[in-house]
């Protein structure tokens, strides 16, 4: 719970960047945290329910630590953030964009390989149609 929190915590941190890049670019960021955020908070809560905790509890102790610390880090980071020159933005842009690219590649892909592939080629191909609108709207 405390490790859920802590990463909760830092995404706030990702949302004070990407805001300061751009609202569209801070609206992107936040689409794809919150389907993120979404099932943490239900996977939190499920381990504390098998943990023996009480529903009640299991319920406020998974939105302290899932919900309730990403925006108390996007509150602590974003006077901070909001300071910082665009040369060293861009580079914490690009720290944040690593960061969730090495989650995807190290838990996430190891995991898709399980799956069918059925459909795999579609997604791909809506991944970088995403991408080159996001390219196109920007210049």
């Amino acid at each position: 719970m405390l490790g859920i929190g802590l990463h909760s915590f830092i995404d706030g941190f990702i949302y004070s960047i990407s805001f300061r890049v751009g609202i569209f670019t801070g609206f992107l960021a936040t689409t794809g945290m919150v389907l993120h955020e979404f099932p943490e908070g239900i996977i939190t809560y499920l381990i504390l329910i098998r943990s023996g905790f009480s529903e009640r509890a299991s319920l406020s102790m998974s939105f302290l630590s899932a919900a309730l610390t990403t925006p108390l880090g996007m509150l602590f980071s974003y006077p901070l953030i909001s300071r910082i020159d665009d040369s060293k933005l861009g580079a914490l842009l690009a720290l944040s964009g690593g960061a969730l690219i090495y989650v995807g590649a190290t838990h996430l892909l190891p995991k898709a390989e399980e799956e069918n592939k059925k459909f795999s080629i579609i997604v791909l191909g809506t991944g970088i149609l995403v991408a080159i609108i996001i390219i196109l709207s920007k210049a």
